[in-house]
């Protein structure tokens, strides 16, 4: 019988679990919530038990699979299969994770970032079609990615490459980033920084505009909110999702520039707005690309949804198998 994969997305509110196919079909899949109580101790106790649980529950043992795959956010050393400084798990010291999982579940086990890990999935099954040059940017808190070149991740010389977040899309009057560094693509392409765009420009914005009046107001506004009103014809809002798509298109253009990639998939909550932003990331992409790449690489959005974490995951699994 064919071995399995089990994939395992590590988040800050919930740990996400699925077993796959060597084909990267998700056959079963759960989902526990994350304990990041007293320094997230309990983080890697929970994902060994819930294991444990679910291959009983399903009658299967270690023999059934071929490989574990982790996708967890902070600083991951692949080759220690440790984390360190992930803030969102309580983690700021270096995590034993895959020793612990190895000795008590009996499967090899392969560990990235979680950004990458999603990279994987869509590469592998989604919209990357399994071409070994994709480029995954996803849109979400903040703006995270994984570039796939030549079939292998790229890592960098410390684990940093591929943060497209702090590709700097605005160096004279831009926002100030966490990083450090100011108008990195994280600050006006989050769903956070669509919000920090928006009340930029209501301070000079003179139509009508229900958007600008509830910014105008103090209430609470999302970038869904505002991509919503885009779709409907509020001018201020699509002059919003004007700015962060040639931000977007900025970006992507420049690092398409440098890796001509087959494609560039954009995921994340804010990629849910679909066709709306992949057609105006693409138009401002075609204006700033090199001809070459212009002509050969495409602008799509992510199909997994949030199946990319798991997916990616248990591929990991499978490169290791």
């Amino acid at each position: 019988m064919a071995k399995k994969l089990l994939g395992i997305d590590l988040g800050g509110t919930t740990i996400k679990f699925g077993i796959v196919t060597l084909q990267g079909e998700v056959q079963e899949k759960w989902a526990i919530a994350t304990n990041t109580l007293d320094d997230g101790k309990h983080i890697v106790p929970d994902i060994v038990a819930a294991i444990k649980h679910r291959l009983d529950l399903y009658g299967m043992t270690a023999a059934d699979f071929a490989g574990i795959g982790m996708g967890s956010p902070g600083a991951v050393d692949r080759s220690a299969k440790t984390v360190s400084n992930a803030y969102n798990l309580n983690w700021e010291d270096r995590q034993e994770i895959g020793s612990v999982i190895e000795r008590e579940i009996g499967i090899p086990f392969a560990i990235d970032n979680d950004a990458n890990v999603a990279a994987l999935g869509e590469r592998w099954v989604g919209a990357g079609e399994n071409n070994p040059d994709v480029v995954f940017v996803t849109l979400g808190t903040g703006v995270g990615g994984g570039i796939i070149a030549d079939g292998n991740l790229i890592h960098g010389v410390a684990g940093a490459g591929g943060e497209i977040g702090h590709v700097i899309v605005e160096p004279q009057d831009g926002f100030a980033c966490t990083c450090g560094n100011q108008g990195c693509l994280e600050t006006v392409a989050s769903a956070t920084g669509v919000v920090r765009v928006a009340r930029l420009l209501a301070e000079s914005y003179e139509g009508t505009s229900d958007i600008k009046a509830q910014i105008d107001n103090g209430e609470a506004v999302s970038s869904k909110d505002i991509f919503d009103a885009a779709k409907a014809g509020d001018s201020f809002a699509e002059s919003i999702v004007d700015r962060v798509s040639a931000y977007l298109g900025l970006a992507v253009a420049n690092i398409s520039n440098i890796l001509n990639p087959d494609s560039v998939v954009i995921g994340g909550g804010v990629s849910a707005a679909g066709e709306f932003l992949r057609s105006r990331v693409e138009t401002y992409f075609q204006k700033y690309a090199f001809p070459k790449v212009r002509q050969t690489t495409r602008i799509k959005i992510a199909e997994l949804g949030n199946d990319a974490g798991i997916i990616g995951a248990a591929s990991l699994a499978r490169q290791e198998a």
